[in-house]
């Protein structure tokens, strides 16, 4: 067989085949990594909506706990007792 028509099948119809396999992969890949990213960013904002409620029911506390520290008139020691029996939400 004559190499010329080896070299010949090769850039008609070898290249052209590898070329489209290849981006057949790329684009499955891309897609791939898309998918990856966008589970990612939901799985971070579900995070980010705990880390915010959390912080929120904290805040509050703090808040009562400033407001019985600086209260004059009130028995300190009952205003702790009730927080530990109030549920925390």
């Amino acid at each position: 067989m004559d190499i010329g028509l080896i070299l010949f099948f090769f850039i008609v119809v070898g290249i052209p085949v590898l070329a489209g396999t290849g981006a057949k992969l790329f684009s499955s890949w891309l897609k791939h990594k898309r998918d990856m990213a966008l589970a990612l960013n939901a799985e971070t904002a579900e995070k980010a909506a705990q880390y915010a409620a959390h912080t929120e029911r904290l805040e509050q506390r703090v808040r009562v706990l400033e407001r019985i520290i600086t209260d004059k008139g009130v028995d300190v020691a009952d205003q702790i007792e009730a927080l530990r029996d109030k549920p925390l939400n």
